[in-house]
């Protein structure tokens, strides 16, 4: 089965637990968690007027589509009170697919590997701790090596 990368943030509410009850629910309605990063708090990313994030990566095995897996990504957010109002806004979950094994998704709504992740230091920093090895598939080098070469400052500190 194939290990995909996801990313967890929240800004809004009690955001350990937030992450806590998503990580339990994607086990659940997706496939075991493999691994799991410490919890990364960061400064918000596009619109920085909000509070800051905490951050954290996850991998799971998953016998799910890279679409399916997005339902239920949705799904794990609208659980946890996500309202999408403001792109970037500030929100209770934010669920991102990063990486889904070495394959490559190009539709509408969803695109993997995730085109802003070599920008993102928030993804990066806990995509590192769990997977510097994995390669990109489109940009032909290592997690570590992109984290790395991340143009992005923003703090990032792991709690």
């Amino acid at each position: 089965m194939p290990i995909a990368y996801l990313l967890l943030g929240s800004n809004l509410g009690d955001r350990a637990t937030i992450l806590q009850e998503a990580r339990q629910y994607l086990s659940e309605a997706a496939g075991p968690v493999v691994a799991a990063s410490g919890l990364y708090e960061t400064a918000a990313w596009g619109v920085e007027d909000q509070p800051p994030f905490l951050n954290q990566a996850l991998s799971i095995q998953t016998s799910f589509s890279p679409t399916h897996l997005l339902q239920v990504c949705l799904a794990t957010e609208q659980q946890a009170g996500r309202v999408r109002e403001v792109r970037w806004g500030a929100r209770t979950l934010d669920v991102d697919i990063l990486l889904y094994g070495q394959e490559i998704v190009d539709l509408p709504d969803l695109q993997i590997p995730h085109p802003r992740l070599p920008e993102r230091r928030f993804a990066l920093a806990p995509l590192a701790e769990i997977a510097s090895a994995i390669w990109h598939p489109t940009l032909q080098c290592t997690v570590a090596e992109l984290l790395a070469a991340c143009p992005d400052k923003l703090p990032v500190q792991r709690q």
